[in-house]
């Protein structure tokens, strides 16, 4: 008989908020809105980098921002942020938030202030 799994959760992310973009690409991956958050409660911050990594892990202590990064099947970029005071978590794709290509540059966030003002700032792991 299977066991359900169980996560421990970390912090508490206050509301969810999330894009309709990133919705969007999640639906068409087949992903579940639910299945993205619960990884990034549980600490499972994806591909973010190891430095931004154990800075999450700080984070979780010191009461700052905590960010996730998620690749899809179709490779876009799922961005999952909680603020600082756990008020609310936020999925949105990251190209929406950033752009960070030559076609998206002409473009402007969706937002009037990105959380970060450069690509390079949410750097990747590579496998």
């Amino acid at each position: 008989m299977n066991q359900p799994t169980r996560i421990n959760p970390l912090f508490r992310p206050g509301l969810l908020l999330i894009t309709r973009d990133a919705l969007a690409a999640l639906r068409t991956s087949g992903i579940p809105v639910i299945s993205v958050a619960l990884r990034h409660i549980a600490g499972d911050w994806g591909t973010v980098s190891d430095e931004d990594h154990q800075q999450n892990d700080l984070s979780i202590a010191a009461g700052l921002r905590l960010i996730s990064l998620y690749r899809l099947p179709d490779q876009t970029r799922i961005l999952v942020t909680t603020e600082w005071d756990r008020s609310h978590t936020t999925i949105e794709r990251l190209d929406d938030v950033v752009p960070d290509s030559v076609a998206h540059q002409d473009r402007p966030a969706s937002r009037r202030y990105p959380v970060w003002p450069f690509a390079s700032y949410v750097q990747e792991c590579r496998a």
